[in-house]
């Protein structure tokens, strides 16, 4: 297997630009990934990147390389998921990743009920609200909201997952409610909103009596983590745009209230999304058809009244 495991970390490094990035995806030190890559190059007689203390390039060899390494492994990933299926017994590793809030309320909690159920099967889960990319990232199956860009991928849609504007009491106390969604951009009421590198909304879609329109959200506070809003919302800090789901707890407590509500935010879609090489694999599958229904169920009883 040394000279497989050889040539997914030329992949992988590939891929990442980085040694020491590679190295971390495939839980090895980076000193081992470097002794791999000397022992593809060693092999092949030739050099597979220009190395340099602050960069690492392929040659042009690694890039013809490369192209069949991938057709390799895929191969192999396709024959082991075949055996798999003949045996019905599908093993192996599955990296999956999802948003923040969805990975920590929905997902993690079911992990070890799929890993009882299928024990020959290990998973991974990362979690992330920035924009991932699921070949370059090595990732078996990503939780997605919203629309996702790349066209070339397979999407499940689980549900319409309804969002609300919200804000704590004690914000309403000292700032009042507001009485029209222009508030939000006019600097009467300060907004949390959720911005990251390629975020694909940067403005609030919200349902008027003139239809939907968008509004360009002011307030002094911005975060990558949506767990933060929430957090920013209850202690008083401004008024945030979140999924029912993940302040179920909170609206029922009344921690925090719905404002504007006949102007409500448009309901978000939750997503699995996988490339059509990972449906092929056994428990790719088995891992979408355990997770889709349980992930609707929850999201229709966290929905409020």
């Amino acid at each position: 297997m040394s000279y497989i495991d050889n040539i997914r970390t030329f992949v992988r490094v590939y891929e990442l630009g980085s040694m020491s990035a590679a190295a971390r995806d495939q839980r090895i030190s980076a000193a081992v990934a470097s002794s791999r890559i000397s022992q593809l190059e060693d092999y092949l007689s030739v050099r597979l990147f220009h190395r340099t203390t602050r960069q690492l390039n392929p040659t042009e060899q690694g890039n013809t390389f490369y192209e069949g390494a991938c057709k390799i492994l895929e191969a192999i990933d396709e024959a082991e998921a075949a055996v798999n299926s003949i045996t019905q017994s599908p093993r192996g590793l599955l990296h999956i990743a999802a948003p923040l809030g969805v990975g920590r309320r929905l997902i993690a909690p079911l992990i070890p009920e799929f890993k009882k159920e299928f024990p020959l099967i290990d998973l991974r889960l990362r979690l992330s609200d920035r924009k991932l990319d699921l070949t370059a990232e090595g990732l078996d199956v990503a939780f997605f909201l919203g629309v996702p860009e790349d066209s070339t991928l397979r999407i499940k849609k689980i549900a319409d997952c309804p969002r609300l504007l919200c804000a704590s009491p004690g914000y309403i106390k000292q700032r009042g409610l507001p009485v029209s969604a222009d508030e939000l951009t006019n600097g009467t009421h300060d907004c949390l909103n959720l911005r990251y590198p390629g975020a694909p909304e940067f403005q609030w879609p919200l349902q008027t009596k003139d239809g939907l329109q968008r509004f360009a959200v002011k307030g002094p506070f911005e975060s990558d983590d949506g767990d933060v809003l929430t957090n920013w919302a209850l202690d008083g800090y401004g008024i945030t745009l979140k999924p029912a789901f993940e302040i179920a707890e909170h609206l029922s407590s009344g921690a925090l209230v719905p404002v504007l509500q006949e102007t409500p935010p448009i309901p978000i879609q939750m997503a699995l999304l996988y490339t059509h090489r990972r449906h092929q694999d056994p428990k790719t599958r088995l891992l979408i058809d355990f997770m889709a229904p349980r992930v609707q169920a929850a999201l229709l009883a966290s929905q409020p009244a």
